[in-house]
């Protein structure tokens, strides 16, 4: 699945985030800090990266996150949810009966799940072992921006 972000999109993650990007024609970086906790990330968007000579072919989004201790990346986004009320921004690179979800905080917390079964998305969560309930919520919400892909 094709997915590109929008100027608009980028807005709307600007919003969530309470951060203004930094932007050129295809990177969009978003430096997010709290001062309660000390925690400092750096979330970069590349909205076209060009992927010739792969199987994919042609180009594809990138959602990477740099922390003092660690980095993150999600590789072909597919899509991404964001709340307002909840401070909460989730990219969600989503192929076949998995998915794959990057979760950005406004108080600079970052969260990932990774080859998540997608079925695991509309279950009861009551029914699932507590090392799933996590994922499952988190991702649940990302589950109408693919309509029927499964």
């Amino acid at each position: 699945m094709s997915f590109s972000f929008t100027d608009a999109d980028i807005e709307r993650i600007e919003s969530v985030l309470g951060v203004k990007a930094k932007t050129d024609a295809s990177l969009a970086r978003f430096e997010l800090a709290d001062k309660s906790s000390g925690r400092r990330i750096t979330l970069e968007i590349h909205r076209d990266v060009k992927t010739e000579g792969l199987t994919s072919g042609g180009s594809t989004t990138l959602v990477s996150v740099y922390a003092a201790s660690s980095f993150l990346q999600l590789q072909g986004c597919t899509g991404f949810w964001g709340s307002q009320d909840l401070g909460e921004v989730i990219f969600v690179a989503r192929s076949g009966e998995t998915a794959n979800g990057l979760v950005v905080e406004r108080e600079a917390g970052c969260s990932l799940y990774a080859n998540v079964d997608t079925n695991l998305l509309s279950t009861d969560f009551t029914q699932l072992a507590p090392e799933l309930i996590m994922s499952s919520l988190a991702l649940s919400v990302t589950e109408d921006l693919f309509g029927d892909l499964g």
